[in-house]
Order: structure tokens, then C-alpha cells, then sequence
């Protein structure tokens, strides 16, 4: 099998994007971690391809050098699960904002992951519309002022992890814009999971919502409001690596210690496994959002169940078992023919 390159996944295409936008570093980690994906699982270029709706991500088809389709609005879940059932052998990568996947596209969204397809959602959070010129996301903050909410929001937004989760979702992941080693990890993971892996990366709009994640996402204060996971790895964090997650079991929720206070050691620190079926832990992570906890970064939950396409071939395969007839040509050649001259 050819050795490829980053280059060998760059499309001729200009890149058009606004200056400074956070797709670019997305883009760039994506081509970058193709070829260790081709590597790893053995794949030819041929085998992937990269799904898209509607929405500044959405044009994500044209700069790969790869097969591609740029659907209509919502509808890219709707293609690449058709595209994998289809041909099984595909790498399908779905690209999609959060408008694009959570609005217009939340039934296909959801229901993708609930039948637990083996294709990856890569899903830009900028949580803002803006190749439509800044109307408010499902994923807008309440209160947030915008084109279409002069006032301000008066809406709860959606948690995507929460989504994922409540559609009992195998994988999922979480990234910055500008943590692109961060996103390549968790994409090469995202690839060799098999079933529905969603990465959601935190990205930024520098024309309609500039700033949006920088509470936690500017890089003098990273290390302090950010925790990356690993499997099997204690949950630390901070700039001096000195804070820590443990289970308050009394409240039933995390709680950030500091290590070397109140008799708080390494050891008191809860390990990250992202292979507990159970999603309690998971849910509690992705949901942590006050000032006083990280955001979680890096694979938050994987872990492995029966697949759609895998689900949809076996039936097909048990259901010819036994059959005289088992595809078009031959009902249309079965029983009395004759031949019109």
C-alpha cells in the first residue's frame, strides 16, 4: 500500500475562508492525520470520502483530495449513512456546523448516532450561523445578542455531547480549534472507532462571534480551565499540573481539587475511562461548564456496541440464506420469460 503525505490529501482548490477563521486549523489537522489513519487501518485514499450540508464547514469537500459530496441543508447524516450502507468499505467523514447538524439536521443527527453507524461527525461549534451572517446556533449562549436576537437570546442552548449520550452514542470527543495535535488524536481514534464517533471542535468565528470560547480557549488561561482526558490516564490539570477531578459522592457530581491541599494525593484522583458503558461519569464531564471546572478535551467516551451497516449486511446475508432468489436480476429472470422479436 502507497505511503501517503499531507500533501497527497490537499485539494487544488483556494482555501476561501474568512482570515483567522478556526477552519483553517482544522482543515490542516484533518490532511495531516489521513495519512497515519491510512497507515494504521490499512486504508487506500480511494476508501475516503468527506460528506457536508450547508454552512461555511460545509465547503470542507472541496480543499480534500479525496472523493466528496456537498449535500443540502441538514441532510449531510442522511448521505453518509446512505453512502456507508452502500458500500461498506467506505471511510465516511461528515463535516457539519452546529446549525447545519443540530438544527435543520438534528433528526438525522441524532437518529445516526442512535443506529450507532460507523461514519465520523466532525461538528464546528462556533456557536453561530455565519456563512448566513450571524444569526444565533442551537448552540448560542442564552442571552446572546445577535442578528435574529437584537434582545438577546431568551433560549437554552444544546450541549452536543448531551445529544450524543442521550442517543446512546459509543463515542465522542472534544477539541479546540487551536489545539490541532489535541484534534488529530482524537480523530485518529474517531477513525478507528467502529460505530458513530462524533468530535466536536470549538471553533471560532472572528466575524460574527469572535470569542466565543475564550474563557477558557485563550492560551493564558488553557491550562487552567481545560482538562485534556486520556484513557487510563488520573484526571489532572493546570498550569503546574496541581488540580485534580474527584467524585463528591454526597452531591454526586465531579468536584476540582488541588493536589497536596486538604490531604488531596495523586492517588485520590479519579482515572479516565472512556470505556464505562456506563454513561454517568461521561455525562458529568462533558457537562462541566462553571467557572470553578474544566472544560473536558480529548475522547470522552468509546466504547464498542453492534453497528448499523455491520447489523444491515448480516441480515441481508441471513435473509439469502435458503432463498431462490436473491437479487434483481434474478426475479426478472425467474419463471416464465420469452424474448419479443
Amino acid at each position: 500500500m502507497a505511503k501517503y503525505t499531507q500533501q497527497d490529501f490537499k485539494s487544488s482548490s483556494e482555501v476561501k475562508w474568512c482570515p483567522g477563521c478556526g477552519d483553517y486549523a482544522i482543515l490542516a489537522a484533518v490532511q495531516r492525520v489521513l495519512p497515519e489513519v491510512a497507515e494504521q487501518l490499512n486504508y487506500d485514499k480511494e476508501r475516503f470520502t468527506f460528506v457536508s450540508g450547508i454552512g461555511c464547514s460545509s465547503r470542507f469537500p472541496y480543499y480534500m483530495n479525496t472523493f466528496g459530496f456537498h449535500g443540502i441543508h441538514g441532510r449531510a447524516a442522511a448521505i453518509a449513512t446512505g453512502a456507508k450502507v452502500a458500500n461498506p468499505k467506505l471511510s465516511i467523514w461528515q463535516i457539519s456546523g452546529d446549525g447545519d447538524a443540530l438544527a435543520i439536521g438534528g433528526n438525522h443527527f441524532i437518529h445516526a448516532i442512535r443506529r450507532n453507524i460507523d461514519i465520523n461527525i466532525v461538528l464546528f461549534d462556533n456557536q453561530i450561523y455565519g456563512l448566513t451572517k450571524g444569526q444565533y446556533s442551537p448552540t448560542s449562549r442564552l442571552g446572546i445578542i445577535t442578528k435574529t436576537s437584537p434582545f438577546g437570546t431568551v433560549e437554552h442552548p444544546f450541549t452536543p455531547g448531551e445529544l450524543v449520550l442521550g442517543a446512546r452514542g459509543t463515542f465522542f470527543a472534544r477539541s479546540l480549534d487551536a489545539e490541532m495535535k489535541l484534534t488529530a488524536e482524537c480523530l485518529v481514534e474517531s477513525a478507528k472507532h467502529d460505530g458513530a464517533a462524533v468530535t466536536v471542535i470549538l471553533q471560532n468565528c472572528v466575524i460574527f462571534n469572535d470569542g466565543t470560547h475564550s474563557e477558557y480557549a485563550d492560551k493564558d488561561v488553557r491550562a487552567d480551565r481545560t482538562i485534556i482526558l486520556r484513557h487510563g490516564e488520573p484526571m489532572i490539570y493546570g498550569k503546574n499540573r496541581e488540580k485534580g477531578l474527584v467524585l463528591d459522592i454526597e452531591h454526586m457530581c465531579l468536584k476540582s481539587v488541588t493536589i497536596g491541599e486538604d490531604g488531596i494525593t495523586e492517588d485520590d484522583i479519579l482515572v479516565h475511562n472512556a470505556q464505562n458503558p456506563d454513561p454517568g461519569i461521561h455525562m458529568m464531564l462533558i457537562n462541566m461548564k462553571s467557572p470553578e471546572m474544566p472544560v473536558a478535551l480529548g475522547v470522552i467516551r468509546a466504547v464498542k456496541d453492534l453497528t448499523y451497516d455491520d447489523n444491515v449486511r448480516d441480515q441481508v446475508l441471513e435473509v439469502q440464506k435458503g432463498r431462490m432468489i436473491c437479487c434483481v436480476d434474478e426475479l426478472l429472470n425467474s419463471g416464465s420469460t420469452w424474448t419479443v422479436e
